[in-house]
């Protein structure tokens, strides 16, 4: 028995596999994307997070009690009738 090939069948053969390969790489390359797009929120979340924690500090920093808490702890400044600890470890 002769078996015989047609072209035409070789033809939709390697057209079948070639689009399978194409398939398959782009279903890679999606995965990829969602991975990096995933990735990008996470980072995205956490920079929006320091942001609000800066903006919070900063609103913060107007404030009386603020700046009372910072001239203690930096200048050594005490109110009347307090008596100043002076710390030798520094």
């Amino acid at each position: 028995m002769k078996l015989k090939i047609k072209w035409n069948n070789i033809f939709f053969l390697l057209l079948i596999l070639y689009i399978g390969y194409i398939f398959i790489g782009q279903q890679f390359t999606m995965q990829d994307i969602k991975k990096q797009i995933a990735e990008r929120k996470t980072e995205e979340q956490r920079v929006k997070g320091k942001n609000q924690k800066l903006q919070d500090e900063v609103k913060m920093s107007a404030s009386d009690v603020y700046i009372e808490k910072l001239a203690r702890e930096k200048l050594g400044l005490i109110k009347q009738g307090e008596i100043p600890v002076i710390d030798n470890k520094n």
